[in-house]
C-alpha cells in the first residue's frame, strides 16, 4: 500500500529535536516497509517556504529518499477538498473556534490520499480524521 505524507512529517523528519526526528524517521521507515512513499505538490509547495529549502533542495531531497512527487490533481480531488474545508469552515463558525485556521492545501493533501485510496502519514490526525473520516491515517 502507498502512503502518502503529510507536510508535518518532513518537517518533524529535520527537526533539530532528535526525538521528534527520530520518531518521523522510524516511521517513515515503517510505512516504506508495507509499500512507496508519495508526497502531494501542495506537499512540495509547502516545504519551499522554510527558510534555507530551495527547490534544488527538495528536489535532492526527494530524489535521494525515492519519495514520490504526484503533480497532477486530478479534478475530483480539487473537489473533495474544496467540499471538506467548506465543512471545516462551516464546523469553525459554528463553534466560534479560535486558534491556528487551516488552508487549503492541508485539505489538498487529504482530498489527496483518500482520492488515490492511499494512507495519510501525520502528526495531525485530528484534522485529518475530522475532515476525511474515511481516510486511512498512520500517526507518527
Amino acid at each position: 500500500m502507498i502512503t502518502s505524507i503529510d507536510t508535518t512529517v518532513i518537517v518533524a523528519l529535520w527537526d533539530r529535536d532528535p526525538a521528534l526526528s527520530l520518531a518521523a524517521q522510524s516511521a517513515l521507515e515503517a510505512a516504506l516497509t508495507h509499500g512507496g512513499l508519495v508526497v502531494s505538490a501542495p506537499v512540495f509547495a509547502e516545504l519551499m517556504a522554510a527558510p534555507g529549502r530551495s527547490e534544488t533542495f527538495l528536489n535532492s531531497f526527494f530524489q535521494d529518499t525515492r519519495i514520490a512527487i504526484e503533480w497532477n490533481l486530478q479534478e475530483a480531488i480539487w473537489r473533495a477538498a474544496g467540499q471538506a474545508f467548506q465543512k471545516y469552515a462551516v464546523r469553525r463558525r459554528q463553534k466560534h473556534a479560535s486558534g491556528p485556521r487551516r488552508i487549503l492545501a492541508d485539505f489538498l493533501i487529504g482530498a489527496h490520499a483518500l482520492g488515490r485510496g492511499y494512507r495519510l502519514l501525520t502528526l495531525d490526525d485530528p484534522l485529518y480524521r475530522a475532515a476525511f473520516p474515511n481516510l486511512a491515517l498512520i500517526r507518527v
